[in-house]
Formats: structure tokens, C-alpha cells, sequence
């Protein structure tokens, strides 16, 4: 399944104001309170739908990030990417994205159908946890980080990486949805 159009608007849990409602946007809006109520998460620092860009083969190409918290100095600290499906099989796709995100390698990734989820250690892709409830707090997403050093990725494992994540995007989404899955590259941060 893709992330369509339902035709109707919203009220967005992080700006206040009105957006397109879809089918993950929901699901979305669920997570994002969720960090900020139950795992306090400061509501400043998180961002939806984060543009994740890169070159393959001279093209400009990526993935939306559902959600990205950001500390108080705009270093990235935790990636969640809302998935439709098992959320173990998006593991290694997330895992890519946090590894390629600007800013990063971010530590903490996650993979999450708003039920289920997946933590995971970016450096060595390792689950680290399973369940919404397992997901780190802010204080502990800041204790990770602070216990984490941020590698940056060789040329080599760069490419890698971006290889890996152009798979799920350009393979496993495009035979699904064609473009209406894919971040837009103009869209660039």
C-alpha cells in the first residue's frame, strides 16, 4: 500500500496548521503525539516529512523521512520511518536512511507501523528493541547519542548505502506506486 490522497485536510499535531489528509497521515500525527506526550520529545524538534535526497547514477532521487527529532542545535537524534507492512522487512531500509541522512549517521532509527516497531542501532543495523512502547525517550534518545559516535560514512559505504535505499524506493515502491511514493527532489533541505 501507498500513501494517497483521502481528499480531505487536517489539522497537523506539530505546526497547527491545516494539511492534506492521507492514508499514513494519521498514523503520522499518532506517532508524532506520541513521542511528544508519552516520550517527551520536545514538540520544536520534530519535523515530518523530511526530505532525504540523493544522487544515483547523475539523478536526483530519495525518500520522504516521516519523522525527524532534532536537539536544541539541529543535530538529527532520531529517525522514524512508518511503514505499511511487517515492520521488520523496512529494518535495513531504515537503517540506510539513517545512515545517509544529512547530519548523521542519526543513531536511532526506527521502523514503525504505529502498532509495532522496531529500534534500531544504526552503526551496526542490530535490532535493539521491539514495540511503540520500546521506543526511547527523549532522554534516553539523548543518552544514545551522547554514547554514539557519529562516524561519517566512506565514499565507498556511502554509495552503498544509497544503492540500498535506492532499492527499496526505486524497486520495491515503484512497482507499486510509481512516482506518488518518492520524495520530490526539488524538495531538497
Amino acid at each position: 500500500m501507498h500513501e494517497v490522497s483521502l481528499g480531505g485536510m487536517l489539522t497537523d499535531y506539530l505546526s497547527g496548521k491545516s494539511i492534506e489528509e492521507t492514508t499514513y497521515e494519521e498514523f503520522r500525527q499518532a506517532l508524532a503525539r506520541f513521542l511528544v506526550e508519552e516520550k517527551g520529545y520536545p514538540k520544536a524538534g520534530l519535523r515530518a516529512k523530511v526530505p532525504l535526497v540523493f544522487p544515483i547514477d547523475g539523478q536526483d532521487t530519495g525518500r520522504d523521512v516521516d519523522l525527524v527529532a532534532y536537539d536544541e542545535a539541529g543535530k538529527p537524534m532520531v529517525l522514524l520511518i512508518f511503514c505499511a507492512g511487517d515492520v521488520g522487512s523496512f529494518e535495513r531500509e531504515t537503517v540506510s536512511a539513517a545512515r545517509l541522512f544529512p547530519g548523521g549517521p542519526v543513531p536511532v532509527a526506527i521502523a514503525s507501523d504505529s502498532i509495532g516497531a522496531s529500534i534500531l542501532d544504526t552503526a551496526t543495523g542490530d535490532c535493539r528493541a521491539t514495540g511503540v512502547r520500546a521506543i526511547p525517550s527523549w532522554a534516553e534518545a539523548l543518552a544514545l547519542d551522547a554514547a554514539t559516535p557519529r562516524i561519517p560514512l566512506s565514499p565507498e559505504r556511502r554509495a552503498r548505502e544509497e544503492r540500498i535505499l535506492h532499492a527499496y524506493n526505486g524497486f520495491l515502491y515503484g512497482t507499486c506506486c510509481s512516482e506518488s511514493c518518492r520524495v520530490d527532489p526539488g524538495k531538497k533541505k
